[in-house]
C-alpha cells in the first residue's frame, strides 16, 4: 500500500470507529467492543467496504496504541503503591493464573488437538488483556476502586509470568531450542524488571530532570520516546512490550512532571488506542472461526465460571464485597493481545491449523464481552450469594 493509500486507510478507519462508537454510546455500550467490531466490519474478511486490504499496514501504529494505553497506565500507580502488601497481590495473582491456566490445560487435552496444542491454548486462555483490562478501569472511571489495585497486581503477575511461560514454551514449539535458551531468556528478561524498578524506586529523580522540559511539546516528544524505547527494549528481552510501557509510566509516575504528563498523554493514548482495538478487528476471519464454533463455546463457558470462582476466593481473602468482586471478575474476564501472541507462535510452529481461528474467535467474544459485563457489574453482584462474598463489616 502506498504512503498515500494508507493515509486515506488510516483516516477512514479511525474515522469509522469513531462514528461507530459515537452511536454505540448513545446506547450505553461501550467502546472497546465497538472499536473491534468497526474492524471486523471494515476489513478484508467480511463483506461490504473494505478500508484496510492488509491488518499489517496498522501493525505498527497498534502497536503504539497498546504502549500508549499501559505507559499510561503505569502512570497512574506507583512501585510503592504496587509494592505495598506485595504478599496479598502476588498470591491474588497466583489464584488467577493457576485457575485459569489450569483450566486452560485440561481444556486443551480434552478437545484432543495434541500436548503442543494444549500448551499453547493453557497459556491463550489462562492469560488476560492488559489493554482491555486498563482501557475498562480508565472507561468506567475505576482507577480508585478499592478492587482496582488487585486487578493490577493481577495483570502484573500475569504478565511477568507471560515472560517466563513463553520462555518454556520456547523450546517445546522449537526443537532447535535447548532449556539453556530458555534459561538464559528467562533470566534476560527477569534482569530487565528488576533494573527498571530499581530505577523507578531510586533514580526516577534523574529521569524527570532529564525529561523534564518547559515546553509541553518537547515533554511529549520526550515521554513517547521514553516508553516506546523502554519497550522496545522489553521485547528484545522477551519481555512484552506492554509491560515494557508500563514499567516506564511507573517510573515517570515517580517525578515532578508526572501529572503534566498525564494530561499530555491523554489524547495520543486515546487516538492510538481506537486503532489498537480497530486493529484487532481486522485480523479475525468469522469463516474460519465458525469451523470452531463449539469449542470456542466451552472454552467461553469455561472461562466465565473459573473467572467467577477465582474473584470470589480473592475477594474473601482481601474483604471485599459483592460489586468488587463482579468488578473484579468482569473486567480481568478480557482476552486480547497475548492470546493473539501465544496462537501466533503456534501457528509459526506448524500446530494445529484450528488454533489460530479458536484462539481468535474466543479472544473476540470475550473482548466483546468483558467491556459489557464490567458496565452492568451491579447486576452480577446481586447475583451473588452473601455467605460466599459477605460484606465488609
Amino acid at each position: 500500500m502506498s504512503a498515500r493509500d494508507t493515509l486515506v486507510a488510516l483516516g477512514a478507519s479511525l474515522l469509522a470507529a469513531g462514528l461507530l462508537a459515537r452511536l454505540g454510546r448513545r446506547i450505553g455500550l461501550p467502546t472497546i467492543p465497538l472499536f473491534m467490531i468497526a474492524g471486523l466490519l471494515f476489513g478484508p474478511n467480511t463483506p461490504g467496504i473494505q478500508l484496510v486490504d492488509d491488518p499489517g499496514d496498522f501493525a505498527l501504529l497498534a502497536t503504539l496504541g497498546l504502549i500508549l494505553l499501559l505507559f499510561y497506565l503505569g502512570l497512574e500507580f506507583s512501585i510503592g503503591e504496587l509494592t505495598a502488601g506485595g504478599r496479598s497481590l502476588a498470591s491474588a495473582g497466583a489464584i488467577y493464573l493457576g485457575l485459569n491456566i489450569a483450566a486452560g490445560l485440561a481444556f486443551g487435552f480434552a478437545i484432543g488437538w495434541g500436548t503442543r496444542e494444549a500448551l499453547v491454548l493453557a497459556g491463550a486462555v489462562g492469560i488476560s488483556s492488559s489493554a482491555i483490562v486498563t482501557k475498562i478501569l480508565v472507561e468506567m472511571r475505576r482507577l480508585t476502586n478499592r478492587e482496582t489495585r488487585l486487578i493490577l497486581g493481577i495483570v502484573v503477575v500475569e504478565d511477568l509470568f507471560l515472560a517466563v511461560y513463553l520462555a518454556a514454551l520456547q523450546p517445546v514449539l522449537d526443537e532447535s531450542a535447548t532449556a539453556g535458551d530458555a534459561a538464559l531468556s528467562f533470566l534476560k528478561a527477569l534482569a530487565f524488571l528488576v533494573m527498571v524498578a530499581v530505577i523507578a524506586r531510586y533514580g526516577a529523580s534523574l529521569v524527570g530532570r532529564a525529561i523534564g522540559a518547559e515546553q509541553d511539546e518537547l515533554l511529549t516528544v520526550c515521554f513517547v520516546g521514553l516508553a516506546v524505547l523502554v519497550a522496545g527494549i522489553a521485547e528484545e528481552v522477551n519481555v512484552s512490550d506492554a509491560i515494557g510501557a508500563f514499567m516506564a509510566g511507573l517510573v515517570i509516575a515517580e517525578t515532578t512532571v508526572a501529572p503534566r504528563v498525564r494530561k499530555l498523554v491523554l489524547p495520543l493514548r486515546d487516538t492510538f488506542a481506537a486503532l489498537f482495538f480497530f486493529t484487532f478487528g481486522l485480523t479475525v476471519d468469522p469463516g474460519d472461526v465458525a469451523s470452531v464454533a463449539a469449542p470456542i463455546a466451552i472454552a467461553i463457558v469455561m472461562t466465565v465460571v473459573v473467572n467467577l470462582v477465582a474473584a470470589v476466593v480473592v475477594s474473601r481473602r482481601s474483604g471485599l464485597g459483592r460489586v468488587p468482586a463482579a468488578n473484579l471478575a468482569t473486567t480481568i474476564l478480557a482476552r486480547g493481545e497475548f492470546s493473539l501472541i501465544i496462537a501466533a507462535l503456534g501457528a509459526e510452529a506448524g500446530l494445529d491449523p484450528r488454533v489460530v481461528p479458536f484462539v481468535a474467535g474466543y479472544v473476540l467474544i470475550l473482548a466483546l464481552a468483558a467491556p459489557v459485563l464490567a458496565a452492568r457489574s451491579t447486576w452480577i453482584a446481586r447475583g451473588l450469594p452473601r455467605r460466599l462474598v459477605p460484606e465488609p463489616g
